[in-house]
């Protein structure tokens, strides 16, 4: 690991940029520091001017360049028993701690701080950044900057998202769409369960439905599928409702999420899971009709699926092997090949360390994503 490596990620882990943050103090740094290397950075800002994707092209803006993605925000430390500070870079038995130092600013960290090696060897295809905003959250922010991608830069063969894969090729991911329901009852003395109608144990059954399902897909799921676990799953996170125990329950809100292989849609699991819940209703509101349960679809990430293509050939080759895997969790890969672009993922760092207190990086996988990229700069020099 290079000390420019190091010192760019300690900049970049230093920076708060948990998804209910704003992400301007860290997009405006790699903006200035990019200006201060001759190069010039796009913001895409979100509705609201608070958060902001970033791109920028490294070398001439001509076809054939490769994209290197990578989402700035991190998850919450919030709980979680840390033994050192999550925003400060600790090294320590050849690891680097620090939240996002796996997922998953290593990468970006790398690259940026491999610009003036890019512009000393003289790149006749461009390299592209392209770093997001609200990826934990939903993959909100990409799509904007995708499709600015689409009008604005030359077309690129290739798209690297660097989540952590222990820098393996990553040809598929799932899909997630998140929903948050919520149950509206009847409140009564719970002595009088005849005159109320309980949100919280109606928001139960429909909970079991959604198990359900899952357990449906669990039976019939297919040997041969290389996700693990080989199946869509649906699972419920959180839960809140009721007031006290001798209260039936007036309200009962609940999230939850579908993570779809590709191929399958999550759509049918919502119009199953709506049907159900419109049978439900009848009988609720012959008690009180204001009874109602409605759902929100709080995020729609499409899944990566593998389609080959040059991208994949590309990593295979700065890799030297075509062994591949594929991950169950989402990223903002699906969205890039969902608008027409070549994707992988292929990044430093394993997701078992992601989300966790005490999150950390091998130093040996920094070293290697500076080997990969180093590889890259060099293939697009020629």
């Amino acid at each position: 690991m290079t000390p420019d490596s190091l010192a760019m990620i300690q900049r970049l882990i230093a920076f708060d940029t948990v998804s209910r943050n704003s992400n301007l103090e860290l997009i405006h740094y790699v903006r200035d520091y990019l200006a201060g290397l001759g190069v010039e950075s796009h913001l895409v800002s979100n509705p609201e001017g608070t958060k902001a994707n970033l791109f920028a092209t490294v070398g001439p803006n001509v076809e054939g360049g490769v994209v290197l993605s990578g989402h700035t925000d991190v998850v919450p430390v919030d709980g979680q028993p840390w033994d050192t500070e999550p925003f400060t870079v600790v090294e320590k038995d050849g690891r680097l701690y620090g939240r996002g130092t796996c997922d998953m600013k290593a990468f970006s960290a790398v690259a940026l701080a491999l610009v003036p090696y890019m512009q000393e060897r003289g790149l006749k295809r461009p390299i592209h950044f392209a770093l997001s905003y609200d990826e934990e959250i939903g993959c909100f922010g990409a799509p904007s900057m995708i499709d600015r991608l689409r009008t604005d830069i030359a077309r690129p063969s290739a798209v690297i998202v660097g989540e952590p894969t222990s820098m393996q090729p990553i040809v598929a991911h799932k899909g997630i769409a998140a929903l948050r329901t919520t149950v509206i009852g009847h409140e009564a003395h719970s002595s009088q369960v005849q005159r109320g109608v309980s949100a919280v144990m109606t928001a139960a059954r429909l909970i079991t439905f959604i198990d359900d399902m899952m357990g449906q897909n669990r039976a019939s799921a297919d040997p041969a599928c290389r996700f693990e676990p080989p199946y869509t799953t649906l699972h419920v996170g959180t839960v809140q409702g009721g007031t006290a125990i001798n209260i039936i329950s007036r309200e009962c809100t609940f999230v939850w999420d579908i993570r779809t292989v590709p191929g399958d849609d999550w759509r049918s699991y919502y119009t199953r899971f709506q049907a159900y819940a419109d049978s439900l209703l009848p009988a609720m509101q012959a008690i009180s009709p204001n009874a109602r349960i409605t759902t929100e679809i709080l995020a729609d990430a499409p899944p990566l699926q593998d389609q080959g293509g040059q991208a994949q050939e590309l990593v295979f080759s700065l890799c030297g092997h075509n062994h591949s895997g594929v991950v169950p969790y989402a990223a903002e890969a699906g969205q890039f090949q969902e608008r027409g672009f070549s994707v992988v993922l292929c990044g430093p760092g394993s997701i078992d360390q992601a989300h966790q207190p005490n999150e950390y990086i091998d130093i040996s996988q920094v070293t290697a994503c500076e080997q990969f990229l180093k590889e890259l700069v060099e293939r697009l020099a020629h």
